[in-house]
């Protein structure tokens, strides 16, 4: 068993990646961002100039923002600015009424609103609002994670700087971790330090639920629960994953008031990491305990990875939770660390190269293909079989195949996050 002091850290860790938000993060932080500036700044903003890097831009084009009806960031910010709560971190427009909607539309229509890329940044993740009123102005910044502000200033007084170069992918507070470690953690902590973790299955469970009842983004939850889909795919432990994962997807990109439990700044990645493992803890009558361990060996292994891959990439994040996810299965099935190891490979030999471009309802379909290679990964796993170290970027070493999988997105994928983000922004 992991050492007492050492579990705290690790239970921190995974309660300040794990948290509610509701509606996709990287609107909802840039609208954060705007809240801060408008609250530094004592009034109503007569102006607001945005500032973001590319990856912030890319998955905050096309995302439903909750309780508007409508999309992208022009509404997130001007939300922020007039009823954002700052205090509320990620649920910052938990405020949102149609009497506030109408006011932000009016302040868009008044071209009030300035949206620019940050040119020459290392930072993947980066936001930079700047509000203006009589003849004041204030900056907030927000940089390496989707609430972590690290500048301030209003007029000339700097409140707060903590800028330094690369802090997007550097973190003080960083605990080491590896895939055994994460392992040894899920299955020894005593079980009553791990509880916790069930209140991402009560969010993100009630968030597809909601889903099923209502039309949101392409109904790719509702769509593999009809009957002509049952009786291509079946009414299986697996369909269902299927179905609950997309569907919750389905209601958050559209931009649903709906609160989610994300994992690494990402509501889908939070999504993807808990209810693989729900659905299938719940169709195969596993006890609490098993949830509990399941869902703590899910959520760590993600949040494991992207340490090294960074909150923002090129990389489609589905591919790290749902590698998590199976993880979490083969626990359930009654795998042992050998086999979570096998699932692993298995699932980087499948996924790797599946490109992020933005945050849009068609991520349920993501959602959907991670998930199933989870399960896939999983079955081969519990059979003995795994991807071998002479096939592609597999290795023997587990945790250098994690590498090769965060170097590729994180590294090799940057002319990839150019050219996409060129397509996304070309667009007429």
């Amino acid at each position: 068993m992991i050492p007492q002091p050492e579990r705290q850290r690790i239970i921190d860790l995974i309660r300040r990646e794990v948290v509610p938000a509701i509606g996709c993060t990287e609107p909802v932080a840039v609208a954060l961002c705007a809240a801060r500036s408008a609250e530094l700044l004592g009034g109503l903003p007569e102006r607001i100039d945005v500032r973001l890097s590319a990856n912030i831009l890319k998955n905050a084009m096309g995302v439903g923002i909750p309780g508007t009806g409508m999309i992208g960031l022009p509404i997130a910010i001007a939300l922020g600015a007039l009823i954002g709560r700052c205090e509320r971190g990620l649920e910052v427009l938990c405020d949102v009424t149609p009497e506030a909607v109408e006011r932000g539309r009016a302040y868009i229509d008044e071209k009030r609103i300035g949206i620019a890329l940050k040119e020459a940044i290392a930072e993947k993740l980066y936001i930079e609002v700047e509000t203006f009123a009589a003849g004041h102005r204030a900056v907030a910044v927000i940089a390496g994670g989707h609430t972590d502000f690290v500048f301030l200033r209003v007029d000339d007084d700097v409140l707060l700087d903590l800028r330094t170069p690369g802090a997007a992918e550097v973190s003080d507070d960083k605990v080491p971790l590896s895939l055994e470690r994460v392992w040894d953690f899920a299955v020894s902590a005593p079980v009553e330090e791990l509880r916790f973790i069930l209140e991402a299955r009560r969010l993100n469970k009630a968030a597809a639920e909601e889903s099923f009842g209502g039309e949101f983004g392409h109904c790719v939850g509702r769509t593999l629960r009809r009957e002509r889909e049952l009786k291509v795919i079946g009414d299986s432990i697996f369909s269902r994953i299927l179905a609950a994962t997309s569907a919750a997807c389905d209601a958050r990109m559209a931009g649903a008031m709906i609160p989610v439990m994300s994992n690494s700044g990402s509501g889908n990645q939070g999504i993807a990491a808990t209810l693989p493992v729900v659905v299938y803890a719940e169709e195969t009558g596993a006890d609490e305990e098993r949830l509990v361990r399941a869902l703590t060996l899910s959520h760590l292994t993600v949040i494991y990875i992207k340490q090294s891959l960074g909150r923002l990439s090129a990389l489609c994040g589905c591919v790290v939770a749902a590698t998590g996810s199976s993880c979490g299965i083969v626990y359930l099935m009654g795998g042992g660390f050998a086999q979570v190891t096998a699932a692993v490979k298995n699932m980087i030999a499948n996924l790797t190269g599946m490109i992020c471009d933005g945050a849009k309802p068609s991520c349920a379909m993501k959602l959907a293909s991670g998930v199933s290679t989870a399960v896939l990964s999983a079955l081969m796993a519990m059979d003995g079989h795994c991807v071998s170290p002479v096939e592609g970027i597999i290795d023997e070493d587990v945790d250098k195949c994690i590498r090769n999988l965060t170097d590729i997105g994180r590294d090799g994928m940057c002319e990839t996050d150019r050219l996409v983000l060129g397509i996304m922004t070309g667009k007429s």
